[in-house]
């Protein structure tokens, strides 16, 4: 019997098939999904803030950023035995969910949706890890389950059609 893992938000878990991942709320933030379709061993990071960087404290919770919770979750996944030469990814969120958001806004909240996206392209990228599908921006969020076993990444979306990429 199978079991999906619930991942929270700031959040990372592995799995083996035929297991799955899966988490709630994606807005602005990003959920990464990698896996190794040689070992099916696959991981889902639940993202909320593009970078580590500015984080100066010693409490730096790794799953929170693209940068490090990229890195945590293709570290656990190796550890596992997935071979990171063979890993694919495939990510979904980073939505714009209110539409002031980003208007004259000392923060910028309405572009951390695109700043997350970027972000966790970026880190793909320097890991050398293909993104083979996404479902980012918009302004709505997303639910999804990640299936290591087939690659199926199931987005879900209230008012929306469930889609698989």
């Amino acid at each position: 019997m199978s079991e999906i893992i619930k991942v929270g938000m700031a959040d990372l878990k592995t799995c083996v098939s035929p297991d799955g991942v899966t988490t709630l709320g994606l807005g602005s933030c990003v959920g990464i999904a990698i896996r190794d379709p040689q070992t099916k061993i696959g991981g889902l990071a639940h993202i909320m803030l593009p970078d580590s960087t500015a984080m100066r404290n010693g409490q730096l919770n790794v799953a929170k950023f693209a940068d490090s919770g990229i890195e945590e979750l293709v570290r656990q996944m190796e550890r596992l035995g997935a071979v990171r030469r063979r890993m694919v990814a495939k990510i979904a969120g980073g939505a714009t969910m209110f539409p002031f958001q980003g208007q004259g806004s000392s923060m910028n909240v309405g572009q951390v949706g695109d700043r997350n996206v970027e972000a966790t392209k970026a880190k793909l990228k320097e890991l050398k890890i293909p993104i083979i599908a996404q479902d980012t921006g918009k302004n709505y969020g997303r639910t999804v389950i990640f299936y290591p076993e087939t690659g199926d990444y199931l987005i879900r979306a209230v008012g929306r059609a469930e889609s698989v990429i």
